[in-house]
């Protein structure tokens, strides 16, 4: 597992699954036009057995995972705030009516910086998503603040 320095209490949701600490939080379906999060009712941690379920695609293809914030070792934080999450808020739609159920929402950084409406777009987020239209690849290239 990488070493990283980390916020302990606040996860990221966009986490590689390397990073120490990591969880699996949810399981990516829907289309590869259209991938949807399903999220798990608890979060598991990220163990080599559960990396090999993965085999033949990159574990970040099918699962979703959380690690504890790297904060300012991290591309897209600014020293207050994740860039990423405030991206996706503003620029990607909403992809779903409700609050969806989320083991990691307590301690997401996405939710403490972002509410409600980084949760209503998180569904669609893929951490490695090999189909990303523009819109999307724009959302998660790193802006310098």
């Amino acid at each position: 597992m990488q070493e990283i320095a980390t916020d302990k209490t606040t996860l990221c949701p966009s986490a590689r699954p390397e990073w120490q600490d990591s969880i699996v939080f949810a399981v990516i379906g829907g289309t590869v036009a259209e991938p949807r999060v399903a999220y798990l009712n608890q979060s598991q941690p990220v163990t080599d057995e559960l990396i090999a379920k993965a085999n033949p695609v990159t574990p970040t293809e099918i699962f979703r995972t959380a690690a504890p914030c790297a904060a300012m070792a991290c591309q897209h934080f600014d020293g207050k705030d994740c860039r990423l999450a405030m991206r996706i808020v503003e620029k990607l739609p909403a992809v779903v009516e409700e609050l969806p159920p989320c083991s990691i929402r307590r301690d997401c950084r996405w939710w403490q910086q972002e509410g409600k409406a980084a949760c209503m777009r998180c569904p669609q987020v893929i951490t490695d998503n090999y189909n990303a239209s523009e819109i999307m690849r724009n959302v998660a290239t790193a802006t310098t603040a």
